[in-house]
């Protein structure tokens, strides 16, 4: 069990993350970001699993087949993408998908994802990297259209323009909406017509 190191990463990034809401003025959000993982139903297992240069839910699922640990955050926290997946009301879309995310937390996440990328990939780490890692990854064909081009929007800025550019564009779009993210209905998810200003 490594209680130190792990106890160490998840404060450092959770670190990270109230700084960068502190700078979109997500204050409570910036404080209570990742809180779960202090439960004993997450903290201990990352403890168990911890790598220090990967998530240990990723370790737990190899082997065990499933991240108890990981169905615990998601369910949490709604700057994760799978917290907002729902049943649909569309008929043309049976199933489960992803809900519309309300911008607060999609900063969150976006957040979430630059500072993560510094914390594991330590040195290694450049503006394009979150980028990279949400194209490779699942968020790319579960989130709701408009939700996923919002925070496309916000990764490749960030990847051409660097932190300061986005984290003040961002600001500005939470208090004013210039990217019309607001304006598009959350009855209207599916949409691949959908842009984001």
């Amino acid at each position: 069990m490594h209680f130190i190191g792990h106890f160490k990463t998840i404060t450092r990034h959770k670190i990270l993350v109230a700084k960068g809401c502190f700078k979109l003025g997500l204050y409570y959000q910036g404080i209570m970001h990742d809180m779960s993982k202090y439960s004993p139903t997450e903290f201990l297992v990352g403890a168990k699993y911890y790598q220090g240069t990967a998530s240990p839910n990723n370790a737990e699922r190899m082997d065990k087949g499933i991240s108890t640990a990981w169905l615990h955050h998601k369910g949490r926290n709604r700057h994760h993408f799978e917290y907002w997946i729902d049943y649909s009301i569309d008929k043309e879309h049976p199933g489960l998908v992803g809900m519309k995310i309300p911008k607060k937390y999609m900063a969150e996440m976006f957040v979430d994802r630059v500072s993560a990328g510094k914390i594991y990939n330590g040195d290694k780490f450049d503006q394009k990297s979150p980028l990279e890692y949400f194209e490779h990854g699942i968020g790319a064909t579960i989130m709701c259209d408009a939700s996923k081009n919002y925070l496309l929007k916000l990764l490749k800025m960030y990847a051409k323009k660097g932190e300061k550019y986005t984290f003040a564009y961002l600001k500005k779009d939470l208090k004013e909406d210039i990217s019309g993210y607001d304006k598009i209905s959350p009855f209207q998810p599916f949409s691949k017509n959908i842009k984001i200003g």
